[in-house]
């Protein structure tokens, strides 16, 4: 229709009909606040011409009309979607804190309670012997610095609470907007929620990462292939997308296997086989984000596979990186590149000649792979058993066959590394992969001819200034 649209002073039943249906799309968890069906937009109830031939409409609900094409409408609109999409992030967010909180007062309960022991011990400890009297002193020392610790975990459930609450202040406001357009100053509106969503990103960011500080006995999940190989899950798989990826051996071969699930790849021998088209070199490889990256067989050169199509979408060299057994980890295997991927992305671990063999780490562009930034560390390469990254924070293992800990971690935000003492059970005696996936928290390892996973404890402080 020719003219342009302007509200009627008749359209207040139609407000309220379309308040009720933002509330009852603001009640449903996890629903999509924009129509997936055409039916379901904007809707003409009747229409005319005043005398200047401008066109008069009543709004009642939503079909898709000229209508929908208001500017501020739609704009309202997108910023109402964000925000929806910002309060289901943070209901997940509520949820991980409320855990780990949770988790946390267990332990703040059994300090007290040990605390409690100590001094029932203290107080009488001529009736006790003088050893079980210094184990407990021993463990309370221990424990005492975990005390601020758990404060800080209490903070952080309060720092959720208040973004849940910030939220649904603007979520009440754009369903008021959606009443009476043009009440509210629009950039203002827009410079709220982008800095609700900067923060609440950066809030999870951190919750999600933490320093290492534990890693759980291993879970066996399957007993297949040979002594070496690599296995995974993609950690940007959309949701529903459970595939596992398995890859037998360190070299000479091209095919890798894509088992529908992990119950699939538990219980059965059903898979789809793919075929490389160069065969890959060591047990480094990784899926993300739909592609395979590999290390192809006796060269520098990193490639980029596409599963779907089963086309090679990028390939490049990695400078002065060694290859063909010249700088691999102590286990050999033609391990001389490792690619594995963390909360901020893709990263290849090799050595170089002018590091001195020592383990150089570089963050690399997933699409492109070109290297974004480059750390040289002290590590000598063919002295790590095993490596892999979590929240851009190398860890390096002393070894692969028998006693087996994590003993050495490289900070890249920080360029500095420490030397720690984490140990965990290396089951089956021979680690020829060992790759951290940021979506299940978790790390998968090849020992031995067993595919096996290791949960890890993460510890994280997060501080209210920071965000």
């Amino acid at each position: 229709m020719p003219g342009r649209w302007r509200w009627q002073p008749d359209m207040h039943p139609a407000r309220k009909l379309l308040s009720l249906l933002f509330l009852i799309l603001m009640g449903t968890e996890l629903t999509q606040v924009l129509p997936t069906n055409p039916e379901e937009s904007w809707q003409v109830y009747s229409s005319a011409q005043d005398s200047e031939g401008r066109c008069i409409c009543t709004v009642v609900a939503p079909q898709q009309t000229m209508c929908s094409r208001d500017a501020r409408t739609k704009q309202l609109r997108q910023l109402l979607e964000k925000v929806q999409n910002m309060s289901q992030s943070i209901e997940v967010l509520d949820r991980r804190t409320q855990r780990d909180l949770q988790y946390v007062e267990k332990m703040e309960n059994q300090m007290k309670g040990l605390e409690s022991k100590f001094k029932q011990v203290e107080e009488s400890h001529k009736q006790h012997l003088a050893r079980q009297f210094k184990a407990i002193k021993a463990k309370m020392d221990e424990l005492r610095p975990l005390i601020p610790v758990l404060e800080e975990y209490k903070a952080d459930a309060k720092l959720v609470l208040q973004f849940k609450e910030e939220a649904q202040n603007l979520t009440s406001v754009l369903n008021e907007l959606q009443e009476e357009i043009g009440a509210y100053d629009y950039d203002e509106l827009q410079s709220r929620v982008s800095n609700l969503e900067e923060r609440l990103r950066a809030c999870m960011q951190k919750l999600a990462c933490g320093k290492l500080t534990g890693i759980s006995d291993p879970v066996t999940v399957k007993t297949s292939g040979s002594r070496f190989g690599s296995w995974m899950t993609d950690p940007l798989a959309p949701e529903g997308d459970n595939r596992v990826w398995y890859m037998d051996g360190y070299h000479n071969n091209r095919f890798v296997r894509e088992y529908k699930s992990m119950v699939d790849f538990m219980n059965t021998d059903n898979f789809t086989s793919h075929r490389l088209p160069h065969p890959w070199s060591g047990t480094g490889q990784v899926v993300y984000n739909g592609s395979i990256y590999f290390n192809k067989f006796q060269s520098h050169i990193i490639i980029r596979f596409d599963l779907k199509t089963e086309t090679i979408l990028k390939t490049r060299s990695l400078d002065y990186a060694g290859y063909n057994n010249m700088y691999h980890y102590a286990w050999g295997g033609h391990s001389d590149i490792d690619l594995m991927v963390d909360e901020s992305g893709l990263w290849a671990v090799y050595a170089t000649n002018q590091n001195a063999g020592n383990i150089v780490v570089s963050r690399l562009d997933p699409v492109s792979l070109q290297t974004l930034q480059t750390w040289n560390t002290s590590y000598p390469k063919r002295s790590a058993g095993e490596a892999f990254i979590i929240c851009g924070t190398l860890y390096v293992t002393n070894g692969y066959s028998g006693g087996t800990k994590v003993h050495y971690a490289y900070q890249t935000n920080a360029s500095t590394y420490e030397y720690i003492d984490i140990p965990f059970q290396n089951k089956y005696s021979h680690i020829s992969m060992l790759d951290y996936n940021p979506k299940d928290r978790a790390l998968y390892a090849w020992n031995n001819g067993h595919q096996i996973l290791y949960n890890v404890t993460l510890f994280h402080v997060i501080r209210s200034d920071e965000l």
